[in-house]
């Protein structure tokens, strides 16, 4: 079907444009333009379907530690500092 000019999914209509994404030729009623793109149906389906899953969420990743780490860094340095002008003074 493709570079026929016809409808990837009713190949009796004439082509108005082709997917973005799977490239089928697709007529007026099969496209749906989604951010200024055109695209079938089925790709449409397919990037909703992907927008929707849910990722599984970690708690603690390597980033949240590292800025654990350095938080309680400086505030066991302010405690320090604090502590140190207290005595000194």
């Amino acid at each position: 079907m493709i570079g026929s000019g016809r409808c990837h999914y009713h190949p009796e209509r004439a082509g108005l444009g082709i997917c973005v994404e799977c490239r089928n030729v697709i007529c007026r009623e099969c496209t749906t333009q989604f951010e200024g793109i055109n695209r079938c149906a089925r790709c449409l389906s397919k990037r909703l379907a992907a927008a929707n899953v849910v990722r599984e969420r970690r708690e603690w990743s390597f980033g949240h530690l590292f800025l654990a780490v350095i938080g309680a860094s400086a505030l066991f340095g302010a405690v320090l500092l604090v502590a140190r002008a207290l005595s000194a003074a």
